[in-house]
């Protein structure tokens, strides 16, 4: 999803962003409807709009279990990732090749990214969710978890509606308040929508042309730069300065070759690039491109964007990836153990939910830097008895 897989990885906001959320649900919405009309919309606009407000507890439910994103990176990958998923991608991009093509000399993005995305959203459209929009995003607004996020959708939602491009009784979607084939919120939607089919509307839901050129008009607004690789698998020495790899490390491909680090296929690109060892220095590395930070303004969970990222490469003829042997990890459980040892030593890792995102995986290079490890930023048991 556009934001759901993000949200679970969102630190806790302050106190102030804290205010407008809570309490009884039918208070909340009354006092989301005064906002409304303070701001200057139609009274009976938003009466109409406010009307069926309901709260959707399984929307609760959904946002409070993601357990699938404490996988590492080798076993999400594998089971986002099959042999059918990958064709049909393929067939969907010659299919569509004309609105690639205008999306690829607009926008300068590469088809095997958006189908991608595509895929994983909602399997190429097929299954977009079918929560309650306007439910969902107030569920979620009234929730004090991220009301910060989600209470400027439900305005935004309201534009829509007076732009008749909205129903909220109908409006059906991802539990996290996304609309359509890529999965974009109402905010989104406004900003970036495209009618590319030309029919005067942009329906994110039925036209792949409007969803597909609505992403990448989205991605660009991000900043992806045209025709840039994002993503490429090399292979790494045995030995090496290993605190050199993660996101956060930018080195030059020559830099990169003379530690030893060999593009798998291909040539490495003359671009910076990060070294990413998504299960540690024994299992697959890939060399991220500038354009592979812009997957994070999509979505916020390394593992998603590293196998995004991955898949968008193979749609486009790259081979699957050298596993290698990586070290064991750890579970949910040792990894929530993990986190509350590295927060206990001052180091920011977010919420403790297991899931081991860009905050504990810098954490963990530091402690391993300062044990004496491999600082590959992999957690093991070795890593979890030594803290």
């Amino acid at each position: 999803m556009r934001f759901a897989l993000a949200l679970a990885l969102t630190l806790a906001l302050p106190a102030a962003a804290h205010a407008q959320c809570g309490g009884n649900f039918s208070s909340f919405v009354k006092g989301l409807a005064n906002e409304a009309r303070s701001k200057g919309h139609d009274k009976a606009t938003v009466s109409k709009f406010f009307a069926g407000a309901r709260q959707d507890k399984k929307v609760l439910q959904a946002d409070r279990a993601q357990g699938v994103f404490q996988k590492p990176f080798i076993e999400f990958s594998r089971r986002l990732i099959s042999n059918s998923r990958l064709e049909q991608g393929r067939k969907l991009g010659r299919k569509h090749d004309a609105i690639f093509s205008q999306i690829e000399r607009q926008y300068g993005l590469s088809r095997g990214v958006l189908l991608a995305f595509w895929a994983f959203e909602t399997d190429y459209g097929a299954f977009q969710g079918n929560f309650n929009t306007l439910n969902a995003l107030i569920t979620l607004s009234h929730d004090c978890r991220r009301p910060d996020l989600f209470r400027p959708q439900v305005f935004a939602a309201l534009e829509l509606f007076e732009s008749g491009a909205f129903d909220p009784a109908k409006t059906t979607g991802a539990w996290a308040g996304e609309i359509g084939m890529v999965q974009m919120l109402p905010a989104d939607i406004i900003e970036n929508g495209v009618d590319a089919d030309g029919d005067g509307r942009v329906s994110l839901k039925s036209s792949p042309a409007d969803a597909l050129a609505s992403g990448g008009k989205m991605l660009s607004s991000f900043g992806w730069a045209p025709g840039q690789p994002w993503l490429q698998e090399v292979s790494v020495p045995a030995q090496m300065d290993w605190s050199l790899s993660g996101v956060a490390n930018q080195l030059s491909t020559a830099q990169w070759r003379k530690l030893g680090v060999k593009a798998r296929n291909g040539k490495l690109a003359n671009l910076p690039a990060s070294l990413i060892l998504p299960q540690g220095h024994k299992g697959p590395a890939f060399l991220a491109y500038p354009n592979f930070n812009v997957y994070f303004d999509w979505n916020q969970s390394f593992t998603y964007v590293m196998t995004a990222a991955y898949f968008a490469t193979r749609i486009e003829g790259a081979p699957v990836y050298d596993a290698g042997k990586p070290d064991t990890g750890l579970n949910g459980n040792q990894m929530k153990q993990l986190q509350q040892k590295l927060q206990a030593r001052g180091h920011n890792v977010g919420k403790i939910d297991g899931i081991l995102g860009a905050g504990t995986r810098q954490a963990v290079q530091q402690e391993q830097q300062r044990l004496g490890l491999p600082a590959d930023a992999w957690p093991t048991p070795d890593l979890l008895r030594k803290l």
